[in-house]
């Protein structure tokens, strides 16, 4: 009976692991697809730009802007949605007298090729050298939420922007893969690593990291460790007491931070 209960265990176990394996792009990217004809609409001045990639993709990307610019805020958005989504969302920063450009990842609105953890990476840097066109990398914000953290902290460390904002991070996949499953073993597993960890010591510009301390997406404890890991780095943490991972930007502490960030 036990051997029995044993060989169930077992093959339950690597069902499991099986189905992360084979799935997990399901489960890290959840994009909303849009037609390529689809017209975008915001209420804020804005421009769809393509940019190509070395290997002949096109990345769907947006440009807000404002007259008379500051600087432009580089976006590198979550992991739901598209464009469509996000736009919204981005739009408003534009009110710090900023520009804003956010781009689309692989797979998501109206971008159709497969994605990879490097072509991800490039698009991300593809981004920056599109803004470093209009603005001078002193003038140059990048932001990044939640999954974007990690292309946004990537393109930090290999250039030099003003500053890196980043919102509920992740440590890395991994690490994030071991705090909801900790009985699996997603080093092996996973073919996304996303490892912030690894950028975010590199990196000489200042930091600035948002969390809620009521983050059930994200811990905190993911952003207290990239502290952590930064050591010396001229990092500002802010802690949003009952803050979750869709209410950040809500909080007034956040807004006044943004504008002190964005002045």
């Amino acid at each position: 009976m036990l051997k029995k209960i044993s060989y169930i265990c077992i093959a339950f176990y690597v069902f499991i692991v099986l189905g992360l394996y084979f799935f997990q792009e399901k489960i890290i990217f959840r994009p909303k697809k849009l037609a390529k004809n689809f017209s975008f609409t915001f209420a804020t001045k804005f421009e769809e730009v393509h940019l190509k990639t070395n290997d002949n993709s096109l990345i769907n990307a947006l440009h807000f802007k404002v007259n008379g610019p500051k600087g432009v805020l580089l976006y590198f958005h979550g992991n739901k949605g598209n464009l469509e989504r996000w736009g919204k969302i981005v739009a408003p920063y534009t009110s710090y007298g900023y520009d804003v450009f956010v781009i689309d990842y692989r797979g998501y609105g109206k971008n159709t090729d497969a994605r990879t953890e490097s072509k991800m990476y490039q698009d991300a840097q593809l981004a920056y050298d599109y803004v470093k066109q209009f603005f001078k990398e002193e003038n140059i914000s990048i932001y990044g939420r939640s999954l974007g953290c990690t292309f946004a902290a990537k393109v930090a460390k290999e250039n030099k922007p003003k500053q890196l904002i980043l919102e509920a991070p992740f440590y890395s996949l991994i690490d994030l893969a071991q705090h909801k499953l900790p009985f699996l073993p997603h080093r092996w597993l996973l073919k996304f690593k996303f490892e912030t960890n690894n950028f975010i010591g590199k990196i000489n510009c200042p930091i600035a990291i948002f969390h809620g301390d009521s983050d059930k997406m994200i811990p905190i404890e993911s952003s207290q460790k990239l502290v952590e890991t930064a050591g010396e780095k001229n990092i500002d943490f802010i802690i949003l007491k009952n803050g979750t991972h869709h209410n950040i930007s809500s909080f007034k502490i956040y807004k006044d931070t943004m504008s002190e960030l964005l002045n």
